[in-house]
């Protein structure tokens, strides 16, 4: 498999054509110009010269502050990371022969993670010699599915894997 590297920036000296388009800072075109023409008008104004495309011919390069601009960058990849939200997966596991009140009790707790946004993933685990009753596991999935149906939907139901039930939940 191959993975592309990203493509590095290349600025002043790591320029490589003859020739370039240039751009001054404030936008305005200056046509093509020798790269050395291109590196002194840069200088001049106390600014970097940036290829910014470097497939064209000839490659266009712009005047401006290469720290700025990677500041800039770099400021707009920390708020896009900050309006992102990751929805987590919570699970609650049971087993067969659980009684009413924990029952109840482990389904709170999914209530809550519900509530807090998350998904939930309830298990039900057999051990042993449970794996001949799984109508035992059958009724209380059924059992959790009636007492999360005011606060959630089925997103997914696996009905047995190995020796686990599970069902997942989200949120209405």
């Amino acid at each position: 498999m191959h993975i592309a590297k990203k493509a590095k920036i290349r600025v002043n000296e790591d320029i490589q054509a003859k020739e370039v388009r240039l751009i001054s800072g404030s936008g305005e075109q200056l046509g093509i110009v020798s790269l050395q023409v291109a590196l002194d008008q840069a200088e001049e104004e106390g600014l970097d010269l940036i290829e910014v495309s470097p497939k064209a011919k000839p490659p266009v390069c712009k005047v401006l502050d290469y720290g700025k601009l990677k500041y800039e960058a770099k400021k707009k990849a920390q708020q896009n990371k900050k309006k992102q939200h990751v929805i987590k997966l919570k699970e609650v596991r049971l087993r067969p022969r659980i009684d009413d009140h924990d029952l109840e009790t482990k389904l709170n707790m999914g209530r809550k993670f519900l509530k807090e946004g998350s998904r939930l993933k309830v298990t039900i685990m057999f051990r042993g010699r449970e794996m001949s009753r799984l109508d035992l596991g059958d009724l209380i999935m059924e059992r959790v599915k009636e007492m999360l149906s005011d606060v959630a939907v089925i997103e997914k139901h696996n009905p047995l894997e190995g020796r686990r039930m599970s069902i997942i939940f989200s949120g209405k």
